[in-house]
C-alpha cells in the first residue's frame, strides 16, 4: 500500500478528512464543532465547566518504537479525561492540536485519530476543533479537554479532612511495570534486530501502560452511592506524589498502610524480575490514572466490600507529616518520586 505524504493533500483537506469521521454526541451543547473558527458550545447555567489541557512529547512521553499510533490517540485522549474525571465532572469536548514532523503519512494521522475517535466514542465525547501545524522533529499531542459538574459536586484538592479515609481505585503500579517491560524488550531488539520481542504473559501490564482507562466509572459508582469525595486527584505522577498535592493544599498529613495498598500479583512478579520493590512501583511508578481520593469516616461501610475501591489509610493533623505504615509496623515517611516532566532525563523510581 502506497502511504500519502501530509505534502500531498495540505492542512485544510486533511482536517476535512479528519472531521468527515468525526461524531457529535452532546448534540445539545454543541451549536457548532470542526469547520469555522471556534467552535461554539451552549452553556448550562445549572452547571459548571471544568476545562484542562495536556501535552505529549515524542520520546518524553511516548516511544513510537513500541506505541502504536492508534493507542497512543487512545491514550492521548484518555489521560486528559482522567483531569476532567478527578474533578467529579462528566467530561463533554475536547480540541485536538498536534504538531508533526514530515515523516508522518497521511495513513500514520488517520490511525492515531482512530485512537482518539474508539476513546470518544467509548465515553460519548465529542472532538470540537483543534490545530495542525508542522515540526522539525517529531511528534506532538496537545488535548484540551472540558466536562461539566453541578456547582456543589465539584472536587478539589483542597478538601479533604483530618480522620478522612484515604481511597484508591484498582490497582497501583501496573503502567510503570508495563514500560519496564517495553523498555527492556526495545534494548533487547536494539542488540539484536533478529530478535523477536516476548510479551507474552504480560498482556496486562503493558495494556495499562499504552492503553489506559479514565475511570468515570467510579465517580458515578460513588454518586450511586451518595458518597462525595472531600478531595481528589487521578494518579498519574505515582501515589506518593498525588499525596503530597492533596495534603499540602488540605493542609494535612497522611497514614497509608503497606498491607492496604492494592498491587496486581503481575506487577509482583515483574518487580521480582527487575530487582525493584512491588511497593516502590505503587507508590512512585505513575500513569496509573486510577483515582486518589479521600471520604469521610462514615461512609467506610459503604465502600469497604468493593473490589475496585481499596482503603488504605487516613488523614491526619498536617504537623504529623506523611507517612507509610510498612508490614512489620515501622513508620517511613514517604517523599515524592514520581514523574516530573523536567526531569525526564533523570532517575525517577
Amino acid at each position: 500500500m502506497s502511504l500519502t505524504p501530509i505534502s500531498n493533500i495540505g492542512e485544510f483537506s486533511l482536517i476535512e478528512k479528519i472531521a468527515q469521521e468525526i461524531k457529535i454526541y452532546n448534540n445539545e451543547k454543541v451549536i457548532k464543532g470542526i469547520g469555522d473558527d471556534a467552535a461554539v458550545i451552549k452553556p448550562n447555567i445549572d452547571m459548571v465547566e471544568v476545562i484542562t489541557s495536556d501535552m505529549l512529547v515524542e520520546n518524553v512521553h511516548f516511544d513510537l518504537s513500541w506505541m502504536p499510533l492508534k493507542h497512543l490517540g487512545y491514550k492521548s485522549v484518555a489521560v486528559n479525561l482522567s483531569d476532567v474525571v478527578a474533578m467529579n465532572a462528566t467530561p463533554e469536548h475536547i480540541t485536538v492540536t498536534l504538531a508533526m514532523s514530515n515523516r508522518f503519512t497521511l495513513e500514520a494521522i488517520e490511525e492515531l485519530y482512530k485512537g482518539m475517535r474508539l476513546a470518544c466514542d467509548k465515553f460519548k465525547i465529542d472532538i470540537i476543533g483543534g490545530d495542525m501545524v508542522s515540526s522539525n522533529q517529531g511528534l506532538i499531542i496537545s488535548i484540551t479537554a472540558t466536562g461539566s459538574v453541578e456547582k456543589e459536586n465539584v472536587v478539589y484538592r483542597s478538601g479533604a479532612k483530618i480522620n478522612d479515609l484515604i481511597c484508591v481505585s484498582g490497582d497501583l503500579g501496573a503502567a510503570y511495570a508495563g514500560l519496564l517491560i517495553l523498555q527492556r524488550e526495545k534494548r533487547t531488539f536494539m542488540a539484536n534486530p533478529y530478535y523477536q520481542p516476548d510479551l507474552m504473559n504480560y498482556e496486562y501490564v503493558i495494556e495499562k501502560q499504552i492503553k489506559p482507562e479514565p475511570r468515570l466509572d467510579i465517580i458515578k459508582k460513588l454518586k450511586e452511592l451518595n458518597i462525595k469525595p472531600t478531595a481528589m486527584i487521578d494518579i498519574s505522577d505515582g501515589l506518593s506524589s498525588e499525596l503530597h498535592h492533596i495534603c499540602k493544599q488540605s493542609h494535612t498529613g497522611c497514614r497509608i498502610y503497606e498491607e492496604h495498598i492494592p498491587i496486581d500479583i503481575m506487577v509482583s512478579n515483574i518487580g521480582d524480575e527487575f530487582n525493584i520493590a512491588p511497593l516502590t512501583m505503587a507508590l512512585n511508578g505513575g500513569e496509573d490514572y486510577e483515582l486518589l481520593f479521600t471520604i469521610p469516616l462514615d461512609k467506610y461501610d459503604l465502600v469497604k466490600n468493593d473490589d475496585d475501591i481499596s482503603v488504605i489509610g487516613h488523614m491526619t493533623d498536617e504537623d504529623e507529616g506523611l507517612y507509610l505504615i510498612n508490614n512489620i509496623g515501622e513508620a517511613i515517611k514517604l517523599t515524592a518520586q514520581g514523574w516530573d516532566s523536567f526531569c525526564h532525563d533523570k532517575e525517577q523510581i
